[in-house]
């Protein structure tokens, strides 16, 4: 099964590429790797704002970072359309990095961070596994709940 059938399987439309709101660029490739900038957790299309470990669960932090994984692949199809190939020609998802804007005493950055991992696994299967790092953090731009950034190989 191609990585669109999967992706339409699962009812995702890849959103365009988010204009960046600093000065950077979205994706950067060098060799047969590519590095996405971080993406914010965005609902309604506008910064997903909250704190894990004070105004949002670990299930609603969760869900952010799934939906930062629907942009993070947008952004990869982009990147791959300006290499003259597609998702399809994805041979690895490599790294995956998560900051989760939290209190100190908030221990489950994890398994917030899985809502990302867990999605890329279900659109790439094996080729998804990744080496991951997740973090908390005091703030994000814009209050963000989660920010996510991600290394990819093409084939």
């Amino acid at each position: 099964m191609s990585i669109y059938d999967q992706l339409s399987r699962l009812g995702i439309v890849l959103p365009p590429v988010s204009v960046p709101a600093a000065a950077y660029v979205p994706f950067v490739q060098t060799g047969h790797l590519i590095f996405l900038s971080g993406h914010i957790a965005k609902q309604g299309g506008k910064p997903w704002v909250g704190q894990l470990g004070l105004t949002m669960t670990t299930e609603e932090g969760k869900a952010a970072a799934r939906a930062v994984a629907v942009d993070l692949l947008g952004t990869l199809a982009a990147a791959c359309l300006a290499a003259g190939k597609d998702l399809n020609h994805v041979k690895r998802i490599v790294k995956v990095l998560s900051l989760v804007n939290s209190t100190p005493a908030y221990t489950e950055q994890h398994l917030v961070t899985n809502g990302c991992s867990e999605l890329i696994g279900e659109v790439f299967g094996p080729v998804g596994a990744h080496a991951r790092s997740a973090f908390g953090v005091a703030q994000l731009p814009m209050g963000a709940c989660v920010e996510i950034e991600l290394i990819a190989e093409l084939e």
